[in-house]
């Protein structure tokens, strides 16, 4: 990097981008001050670990934008990571530090918080965030401007302490706080300029009608989102340690892989005695999870045996089609023993992709299964060695011991405990709906079409109990919605 480009690092917080000779982008941060924390790359390397040395090593240039604040460079550093995937952030992913911001808009009044896991539950996920601190103090500033409920509000009840500091949006219509939280929403993807501008035209409309109360409600809405611009999110102390998981690098010697495995896919099966037989496909992309990518499968013939849904499973992932929309895994892992393995590993060679490595997690004792062709690679082994594990073979298989406090055994139990949950998740959609579908045959006059329309609209009888009569009527009209609310009254 020119020495006279740091010379022209600003002091103002943003996002840098540091780059290979190649122009890739291979690491971005966030800072409070460019000018001090780019600087510090360059500066007392004796200090630094062994894995931001390598980094230093393959900068050629950096590039930077610079933001008008610290909450600012937090929320662009996350979408930015997000959007290139550096290979040297996934060096700094901990899955145990990761932040999602959840709302649930669909909801009449939703409600913000936090949670590390993500689930389908139709609400809406912004992150993840690599400084969960930070995160949920920028939300708290925030709120003064834009007031959300942080749980779901009991009707009729009396006001609390964050009403009457006006963090909850007291004396909002649903349609009101909504669009309120479409703002917040905007700001979190980084349209802060958008959002001035648009209540900067709030306000004038306002000031013209002469509704000046509601001026001055937006003239302080504006002016406290111009005070972010002086509020800490994060300082300037920033780690410099990119060395908190290791767990590709380590994968990759220890298997022989080649290259390190930037798509894992994980798979496991859900079903109660053979009905609603579905399985899950989660993928794990530079070591963190990537749900715009998982999929799932419902078994096209139900059976009680794991062995052949597996077997299905993976034959329908590594089919033509699937393999040319979502392109191909550089590691797959299996929910289960050497038996769940051996049917992914019959489906995998049927389809002649027997270049895809595949390696089983045992659930009892945590243990690494995989085929004995992987054998010779484990011989003397410097890595099973250095992580203090141990392997045997038996039969097809060879099975791997490594302490559970191993980078490697966190990573594969982080899939395989995703891969089960949304496994499960699916199943239990499946079963509510045959459920409430079995329920609703027994009401006369309501037929498969409105069956259909109601399931569609409220997925479970708990939702379908829950909902206004109006939204009944209005998907099948007053006379069908009589029968159906008659009915479930008297469950």
């Amino acid at each position: 990097m020119q020495r006279d480009k740091l010379k022209n690092l600003p002091v103002s917080p943003g996002v840098y981008f540091h780059k290979d000779k190649t122009g890739e982008i291979i690491y971005i941060g966030k800072a409070a001050v460019l000018k001090n924390r780019v600087k510090q790359y360059f500066q007392n390397q004796r200090d630094m670990d062994i894995k931001t040395k390598a980094l230093v090593a393959e900068i050629d240039d950096t590039d930077w934008v610079e933001t008008e604040s610290e909450i600012d460079a937090l929320f662009l550093e996350a979408e930015m990571v997000k959007r290139y995937m550096p290979k040297f952030n996934i060096l700094l992913r901990d899955d145990k530090s990761l932040t999602f911001i959840r709302i649930d808009i669909k909801s009449k009044y939703p409600f913000v918080s936090f949670t590390r896991n993500p689930i389908d539950d139709d609400a809406e996920y912004f992150g993840p965030y690599y400084n969960s601190f930070a995160i949920k103090k920028a939300l708290r500033y925030l709120r003064k401007v834009f007031p959300y409920y942080t749980k779901l509000p009991k009707e009729d009840s009396r006001p609390d302490l964050d009403s009457h500091l006006g963090l909850n949006p007291v004396n909002m219509t649903s349609a009101e706080y909504k669009a309120s939280l479409r703002k917040l929403i905007s700001y979190i993807k980084g349209n802060r300029n958008a959002i001035i501008t648009s209540l900067n035209n709030d306000m004038k409309v306002a000031a013209k009608l002469h509704d000046f109360e509601t001026a001055a409600k937006i003239r302080n809405k504006i002016r406290d989102l111009n005070e972010l611009q002086r509020r800490i999110m994060f300082g300037d102390k920033e780690f410099l340690d990119i060395s908190k998981d290791e767990a590709l690098r380590d994968l990759t010697e220890l298997l022989g892989l080649g290259k390190l495995p930037i798509r894992i896919e994980g798979y496991d099966i859900s079903h109660m005695s053979g009905t609603n037989v579905v399985a899950s496909m989660v993928v794990f992309k530079n070591g963190v999870s990537d749900r715009s990518e998982y999929r799932k499968f419902k078994m096209r013939i139900e059976q009680n045996n794991d062995f052949y849904n597996m077997n299905e499973t993976i034959a329908r992932r590594l089919g033509q089609n699937n393999l040319k929309s979502w392109g191909k895994p550089n590691l797959v892992l299996i929910d289960g023993g050497k038996g769940q393995l051996d049917a992914a590993l019959q489906a995998r060679d049927k389809c002649e992709q027997m270049n895809v490595p595949f390696i089983g997690l045992a659930k009892r004792d945590e243990q690494i299964i995989i085929a004995n062709n992987y054998h010779d690679i484990l011989v003397n082994n410097k890595k099973l060695i250095e992580l203090g594990g141990n392997m045997s073979a038996s039969g097809k298989f060879t099975t791997i011991d490594l302490p559970n406090s191993t980078h490697i055994i966190k990573l594969l139990q982080r899939i395989r405990d995703e891969s089960h949950r949304f496994a499960v998740s699916y199943h239990t959609i499946l079963k509510r709906t045959r459920q409430t579908s079995n329920l609703l045959e027994e009401i006369p006059g309501i037929g498969p079409k409105t069956r259909s329309r109601l399931i569609r609209k409220f997925g479970s009888l708990r939702n379908l109990k829950t909902a206004p009569e109006e939204e009944i009527v209005a998907i099948i009209g007053p006379v069908k919605a009589k029968l159906v609310i008659n009915y479930i009254q008297e469950l």
